[in-house]
């Protein structure tokens, strides 16, 4: 059994999982209880944010440590750069076993695929929910059933089959989920369940946008009027139709779109219980780091939106949940600022690892005295985010910049794509935005042009500029600015036809 200072680990992702739809977080809308489970007996982290909210560039800074513009996945059409250093390797070095199974989507030319996996299966591109195509090392297959449970069953497999080759050798197993994200589509054991018509609407369902800025106004991820019949299973009654029915529209597709949502959800929920219970059986729960996070948050009707890649907490935070019983009380909470760069870190810090000579270049800080309930003075109370996939041809999401801090979030919507793979060349016009989280939770009142918040601009965008500064990153200063010298391999490579329809992503 691997000592104390080098714990297995198990690291379990999901896709466009809320935090306000895990019911360890409080969720209004579903129930979780086998993930709450890992809040009851481990930690729950309150202020975990991603760096850039789209899947690609999020679960290339969870691999490596890094921000999008060092690890080249800024946005969907780009691979994360190969020559950057992964933390599967780092552990792999270190004399763990190392396993990866389901959604990937860092690219699918030779140098983006996984590495330093002993073993790997990943569904190309987003992946299907039923008879999911699968990518392993020797070449490619279709795989009957629900990916959900099937990913699931190849890592639990893997696990029994690791144990009895390698049984005195830590392991990392990492179980990436495809769901919850679009198109939605449930097993139909959870049929049942979240019925349209009972799940409660969040406040700002029928908020019309028409207070923030003009950017953010015409993106296209409206519940009541972006998602597809692909996405709702149905047509829009025709009596629903027309801007004079919005808000009945709205909360007609609200119900049918998180219907299917939650119970895609369930699924998830049930593989992690089984996940539990095999490592329980196993003798392997006290000294086994279990990890469940999702690639970043998703708007749950929250501001009349559906989708993430804005800067607002809904889409901000990445629920994270951490279970070692060696060394985390249960049911301990951490408050303090975290961002997806410092995952790498804290794991590394765990299987007893210098974090910057495993894994050089990397970016993050280990978060792990803080999972232990010590203080650290010196812990940043900022994250720093920037989105760089500029009015992409079906969200018309803008690039922007920002800042987060424990009170106030400042974001620069500087409007312009700088060649990003995936965004558009038009420009727009720079606009700002600022709220007082302290004394507007939902974000409601952009502050950026009352003349009485002037010195907490100007302060927050200092900030902001030295915090950019100190990540390595450049300001935006007009056409020509400086950006990252663009990895388009995937614009062309890695992106498979279900991906340029209207996946979500």
């Amino acid at each position: 059994m691997p000592s104390p200072t080098r714990p297995n680990i198990v690291f379990v992702l999901s896709d466009d999982h809320a935090a306000h739809a895990i019911s360890a977080y409080g969720s209004r809308v579903n129930t979780t209880p086998q993930l709450d489970r890992l809040a009851d007996e481990g930690a729950r982290l309150d202020a975990m944010y991603c760096t850039n909210s789209i899947c690609t560039p999020s679960r290339a800074s969870l691999l490596t440590g890094t921000y999008s513009h060092v690890n080249g996945a800024s946005t969907i059409y780009t691979e994360f750069d190969h020559r950057v250093p992964t933390l599967s390797e780092a552990l792999q070095g270190a004399g763990y076993a190392t396993a990866l199974f389901g959604k990937w989507h860092l690219g699918e030319s030779a140098g983006a695929l996984p590495r330093g996996f002993d073993e790997w299966r990943i569904f190309p591109g987003q992946g299907d929910y039923w008879e999911p195509r699968m990518i392993g090392p020797e070449g490619e297959e279709t795989r009957e059933g629900y990916a959900s449970d099937l990913v699931t069953d190849m890592a639990l497999e893997w696990l029994e089959s690791s144990r009895e080759q390698r049984p005195e050798d830590p392991f990392c197993l990492m179980l990436h989920h495809k769901a919850p994200h679009r198109p939605w589509i449930p097993h139909p054991r959870h049929a049942d369940l979240y019925p349209a018509g009972s799940i409660p609407e969040p406040e700002t369902l029928l908020e019309d946008l028409s207070g923030r800025s003009r950017a953010v106004q015409g993106v296209k991820m409206s519940i009541a009027d972006d998602l597809t019949r692909t996405d709702i299973k149905e047509d829009v009654p025709s009596a629903l139709l027309g801007e004079e029915h919005r808000e009945e529209r709205a909360r007609w597709t609200y119900q049918r779109y998180m219907r299917d949502y939650l119970q895609t959800i369930q699924a998830v929920d049930d593989s992690m219980g089984r996940v539990l219970d095999h490592l329980e059986a196993q003798g392997l729960t006290e000294n086994t780091l279990v990890v469940y996070a999702s690639d970043q948050g998703f708007f749950l009707g929250d501001h009349g939106l559906f989708d993430k890649r804005l800067m607002y907490d809904e889409s901000l935070q990445m629920p994270m949940m951490i279970r070692w019983p060696a060394r985390i009380p249960a049911g301990s909470r951490v408050t303090s600022m975290l961002a997806n760069v410092d995952v790498a870190a804290t794991l590394l810090d765990a299987a007893g690892l210098d974090p910057d000579a495993a894994l050089p270049g990397q970016q993050g800080r280990s978060f792990l005295p803080l999972l232990r309930g010590e203080e650290i003075a010196d812990w940043p109370r900022a994250v720093y985010y920037r989105y760089w996939e500029h009015d992409d041809p079906e969200h018309h999401a803008p690039a922007h910049y920002g800042i987060r801090t424990e009170r106030w979030k400042y974001i620069d919507y500087y409007g312009a794509g700088l060649e990003a793979p995936g965004a558009s060349d038009r420009i727009f016009p720079r606009e700002y935005e600022l709220y007082d989280l302290r004394e507007d939770p939902r974000e409601l009142r952009n502050l950026a042009e009352d003349p009485a918040y002037a010195g907490v601009r100007a302060d927050l965008a200092e900030q902001l500029a030295q915090l950019q500064a100190s990540v390595g990153d450049r300001p935006y200063t007009g056409p020509g600015s400086w950006h990252p010298d663009w990895n388009h391999h995937a614009a062309t490579h890695g992106v498979n036809d279900q991906e340029r329809r209207p996946t979500g992503d």
